[in-house]
């Protein structure tokens, strides 16, 4: 089996905020879009604790074709009222056209939640939004074997590379495509939290010198680098085995910090 690695989130932060926030910062036809347009990590605590906001509402974009399964969707649910406060949580749906790219740049993912996204913070409601999109990451490189399952951009905003995900879960007879997508989803949603000291402050040191804003705990949800074969499918695998159960949870430090900081 040809070895895969999977770089989760690695390049991803505060990238396109000065290129996008000009465009979008003023409210138009009465949204103010300010409060969704910051850096990874910034909502940390609002989306953790119920201070600010008590209601949580996840826009769900996804290219025709590409819509995650109803099993993973219910697992990030339940994911999200394990580690924070938030006990009103609703998904929104929509379909959306290909944008008939062959790859994704961050920058033309950005540009394409700002043509697309219609849920915004509201009163007590904090939204989100997750686009789960047709084509590769345009950082993908083949030749090496990397490829990008998902990756955060703004501080309530993150792209699942959907094509990615069916074609590694594809090559595993015993890890599903919903396995990869909660993976993805839940490791992409640590950093909304702030993980790993990206919004929410480590209480003990845990972030690995060699991968910044991820956890050096073995077998931590919050790794930022996971290999194909021997590595994150062949864990996946092993776990599912042994246990019934594939996708890697947070350690204790993680929750930790998230308790720390209004979480769970």
């Amino acid at each position: 089996m040809k070895k895969f690695r999977i770089l989760i989130a690695l390049l991803t932060v505060g990238i396109l905020l000065n290129c996008s926030k000009d465009s979008d910062d003023n409210p138009i036809d009465g949204i103010d879009k300010s409060a969704n347009l910051l850096a990874t990590g910034d909502s940390a605590n609002d989306i953790l604790s119920n201070t600010t906001y008590t209601r949580l509402v996840i826009e769900a974009a996804y290219v025709t074709g590409f819509r995650p399964t109803t099993e993973t969707m219910d697992n990030f649910q339940t994911y999200l009222r394990n580690r924070t406060f938030k006990e009103d949580i609703q998904v929104v749906y929509r379909q959306l056209p290909s944008p008939e790219e062959e790859t994704l740049t961050l920058q033309e993912i950005a540009d394409l939640e700002s043509e697309n996204r219609t849920e915004y913070n509201d009163g007590e409601t904090l939204a989100i939004y997750i686009y789960f999109a047709d084509a590769p990451s345009d950082d993908d490189d083949e030749d090496e074997g990397i490829v990008t399952l998902g990756a955060v951009y703004r501080n309530t905003s993150m792209v699942i590379h959907e094509v990615t995900v069916k074609k590694l879960a594809n090559q595993s007879a015993l890890i599903t495509t919903t396995d990869v997508e909660t993976a993805t989803l839940n490791h992409e949603f640590g950093h909304l939290f702030g993980l790993v000291d990206l919004g929410t402050a480590m209480v003990n040191n845990h972030e690995d010198p060699d991968a910044e804003n991820h956890c050096d705990i073995d077998g931590c949800l919050m790794r930022g680098e996971l290999e194909f074969g021997g590595g994150m499918m062949g864990l996946l695998e092993k776990s599912k085995s042994a246990k019934g159960i594939a996708v890697p949870d947070l350690d204790a430090e993680c929750i930790l910090d998230l308790q720390n900081n209004g979480g769970r």
